[in-house]
């Protein structure tokens, strides 16, 4: 089942389409995220303006430096002992869509524990767009159910794992990371 729907999801991304999929915290809507045309995509479902930023997920810690120019080695020991899903907010950004950098060259990144994360960035060998499954402004889906029909149908794949589950998920914690390692509370 799960190796089905990482196949079924990996096609659509490849092909430059967006995907609705279960994380490691809320459903997100995704793609791949050096891919600047269904980044824009994701933009125009969501209604949002594209000076906000979305996150980018990672499969594994050692991947980040690919993506930025330079970790802080704090990012790491945070990674490994945060409670809840963690993501940073980096300067240097790139190797990813320009869509997803900040105005200040900084994007958020996150380690996915998700195993249908995992194995579809493992597959895919880039990382992936994860944003909230809602149009922007709207509250945040806490389990598939609480999805509109309006982002269920403006997507590409909608992935068939947890529909059924009604666990209560929480976006990630957000920190902005220096250079220098000194951070900053975004979202607790």
């Amino acid at each position: 089942m799960l190796r089905d729907e990482v196949n079924k999801a990996l096609k659509v991304v490849q092909d430059g389409g967006i995907i609705l999929y279960p994380t490691d915290t809320i459903w997100g809507i995704g793609c791949d995220a050096t891919d600047t045309e269904a980044v824009k995509r994701i933009f125009a479902l969501k209604q949002r303006e594209e000076s906000k930023s979305m996150i980018v997920l990672v499969d594994v810690d050692n991947k980040l430096q690919s993506y930025i120019q330079e970790v802080p080695d704090i990012a790491y020991t945070l990674i490994e002992y945060a409670e809840n899903p963690l993501t940073l907010v980096m300067p240097g950004a790139k190797n990813i869509s320009p869509a997803l950098i900040a105005e200040d060259g900084s994007v958020g990144m996150r380690v996915t524990s998700h195993p249908f994360c995992q194995q579809l960035i493992q597959r895919l060998r880039k990382p992936l767009v994860s944003t909230s499954a809602n149009i922007s402004g709207e509250p945040s889906p806490e389990y598939f159910g609480k999805i509109s029909q309006e982002i269920i149908d403006g997507v590409d794949y909608v992935v068939d794992i947890d529909q059924h589950s009604m666990e209560v998920k929480k976006p990630s914690t957000i920190m902005r990371l220096a250079p220098n390692g000194t951070f900053e509370f975004i979202r607790r």
